[in-house]
């Protein structure tokens, strides 16, 4: 395809994007009754609607829920029952405008697949990134300048990560000259390629100057598609890549590797922020930060029509066409209204349409879905910006009560507590007791892990703890968290080894001390579960005793699904 008629197709996009927001309230209205047309006989929607495909029934009688309660059916398709339980369909499984000459070059966009299993009914069990990739929509792709990528698809598909980062950067190094575009999914799996770079440049440099791939390269689909890349030796290529990669400072190491990349792309909103930092030393802030598009495993949203814009800006404008939304409004902080409970059912009349959203507002995004949910609350805090046409435009904040997050991995409050309350019982028998507990997601460096701050009571001088016990304590954190935590801790490696660093006595006094001199009330004072505030950091590292680990490579695996 020429650039002529990628223009072309941007264009027709736009149009597309014009005509769908210019009339939102009409395209909603149109898919949820398609979604009940279609799904009308479900066993979950004929519960409560009895066979009606009439919206306002739908609206009246359709509860709003989270995970917990659609599982129940979830579980009964993976456990081999027809899915029309909640769906009628089988379950299986813009940037041209703003900058010029994108389709001259390549993209190294770096995609990686996860590590997957089967329900006891032969149902895939893996991320929707990994079945995308695996299916023919990415196998198939036409073949245009945007879609023009450094890596084979045999390296994106290599089950193995390191193999897979290995031979994507080569691939992205010997076609520099041709790069145009950077980018992962996540601003972390990129971060962790830089680092991945830092520790195998001189064998990459190796393999270019020879010829020859490394022998830790062992899937052979995997060797075969390089092969063919390294197709003969060339050691100036590998010179010039030395020169940069040997300096003592990587700031702007982007920019030198490829110098003729326009922008980075990747998630940088919510929990993946913290890494703009760290994004803007490697391209010594020369290359923006792109953020396309808003999605999930449940539905595509939304998308950024200003894609330049600062990362702190960005914006989401809903697609009134990929499902029909609702928005559950929130206090001004993104808190849960103090007559709605968390886990109660939220009245419906609460729920607000897409089109009557209030600019400035906050809500959680509730969808319905084609594939079978209805009303799901997704669990994303919003907060409207304004709007394109009718529809709305949100600004990301937050995920609705997870306080750490590192890659993938999202732990609640909730989770966080249940797991240190298992661990704290190792304390018991040595007459010790958990005093007070924090958290934070240290991401000064790749991969980043989470740190436990432990204030510990020994009740009985005459016993004491050892390093082996709170050792052991990290690994029962671990063990306790959900799969998503350990599958990025042992199989995808995302994740490094929770950390736990006893603090002095009186460290969480002098805590709250901190917050109440900062404004707080010592009325509602609570000890937060998760520190944003770097002063509150630095006051709880000066006060660390000893810090423990769990080991690199634990002996746990992660249990599907658990």
């Amino acid at each position: 395809m020429d650039g002529k008629k990628l223009e072309y197709k941007g264009e027709d996009a736009l149009k597309e994007i014009e005509r769908l927001t210019a009339t939102a309230g009409e395209v909603q209205c149109g898919i949820l009754n398609e979604i009940l047309k279609q799904n009308a006989e479900s066993e979950y929607l004929n519960k409560y609607m009895k066979g009606s495909k009439d919206v306002s029934q739908f609206k009246s009688c359709v509860p709003v829920i989270t995970y917990k309660n659609i599982y129940p059916y979830i579980q009964r398709i993976a456990n081999g029952e027809d899915s029309s339980l909640i769906t009628g369909q089988p379950i299986t499984e813009i940037l041209c405008r703003y900058i010029p000459g994108l389709d001259d070059g390549k993209a190294m966009y770096l995609y990686f697949v996860k590590a997957e299993s089967s329900t006891t009914c032969g149902l895939p069990f893996r991320t929707v990134l990994t079945s995308y990739y695996k299916s023919k929509h990415f196998k198939c792709r036409t073949r245009d300048p945007f879609n023009n990528f450094t890596s084979p698809d045999q390296a994106i598909l290599c089950n193995d990560s390191n193999q897979s980062m290995y031979c994507q950067l080569l691939a992205g190094l010997v076609h520099r000259h041709q790069v145009m575009r950077l980018g992962a999914v996540f601003a972390s799996a990129f971060l962790r390629a830089i680092s991945f770079l830092e520790c195998k440049w001189v064998q990459l440099c190796n393999d270019i100057r020879t010829g020859h791939l490394d022998l830790s390269i062992v899937d052979p689909v995997c060797r075969s598609s390089m092969m063919a890349i390294l197709s003969s030796p060339n050691p100036r290529l590998a010179d010039e890549i030395e020169g940069f990669c040997s300096r003592p400072s990587w700031k702007g190491i982007l920019c030198n590797l490829w110098p003729r990349a326009k922008y980075i792309e990747a998630v940088v909103t919510g929990s993946m922020a913290q890494y703009i930092p760290a994004l803007k030393y490697y391209s010594a802030g020369k290359l923006p930060l792109v953020c396309t598009m808003y999605a999930s495993s449940e539905c595509y949203f939304g998308v950024n029509l200003k894609p330049l814009c600062d990362p702190a800006e960005v914006s989401f404008t809903l697609l009134p066409n990929m499902c029909y939304f609702e928005f559950l409004p929130l206090g001004e902080n993104g808190t849960l209204a103090m007559d709605i409970d968390e886990e109660e059912a939220v009245p419906y009349d609460r729920l607000v349409d897409l089109v009557n959203v209030k600019v400035g507002c906050y809500y959680e995004l509730v969808v319905t879905t084609f594939s079978g949910l209805y009303r799901y609350r997704i669990g994303d805090v919003l907060q409207v910006t304004g709007f394109h046409n009718q529809a709305p435009q949100f600004r990301f904040i937050c995920r609705r009560n997870v306080v750490l997050s590192v890659d993938n991995d999202k732990t609640s409050e909730e989770d966080l507590h249940r797991s240190v309350t298992t661990a704290k019982k190792l304390l018991e028998p040595y007459n010790a007791l958990l005093v007070e507990y924090t958290s934070y997601a240290d991401t000064s460096c790749v991969p980043g892990h989470y740190v436990l701050f432990w204030e510990i009571q020994m009740v009985d001088s005459t016993t004491s703890i050892d390093a082996k016990l709170l050792e052991e304590c990290c690994i029962t954190v671990e063990e306790e968290l959900d799969y998503v935590y350990r599958q990025c801790r042992t199989r995808e490696k995302t994740v490094g080894p929770l950390e736990i660093r006893v603090v002095e006595p009186g460290t969480f006094e002098a805590l709250m001390d901190f917050f109440i001199s900062q404004g707080g009330s010592i009325n509602q004072y609570k000890t937060p579960r998760c520190i944003k505030s770097s002063s509150a950091l630095k006051l709880l590292n000066s006060h660390v005793l000893a810090s423990f680990s769990s080991p690199k490579d634990p002996k746990w695996i992660p249990m599907d699904g658990k």
